[in-house]
């Protein structure tokens, strides 16, 4: 099992520009060899026969054709705002 140091756990943080004091450095030191060994456990694991994913579920992307169509006429939505003003709608200045 690999023993982290203080120091190679307080230079990977100077890395990562993460301020650290000798207390953080050495539970950290703990915490992260406790992840370093549960993934050699899982390298363990027998997964010859699992087949390669990306994802654990099946995703597929729904698509329709890029057929242009007349969704809603001018001047009937037009009608439903405020103001407009030569075929725009007009809106407050936000600046």
């Amino acid at each position: 099992m690999t023993q982290l140091t203080i120091n190679e756990v307080k230079r990977h943080a100077g890395l990562a520009r993460l301020a650290m004091t000798d207390a953080e450095a050495e539970m950290f030191a703990g915490q992260l060899d406790d992840i370093i060994g549960f993934a050699n456990v899982l390298q363990e694991v027998d997964t010859d026969q699992i087949a390669p994913m990306t994802h654990p579920l099946p995703l597929y992307n729904v698509l329709r054709k890029d057929i242009p169509t007349d969704a809603l006429d001018r001047e009937e939505m037009l009608e439903s705002v405020k103001e407009h003003e030569a075929g725009q709608i007009k809106v407050p200045t936000i600046i």
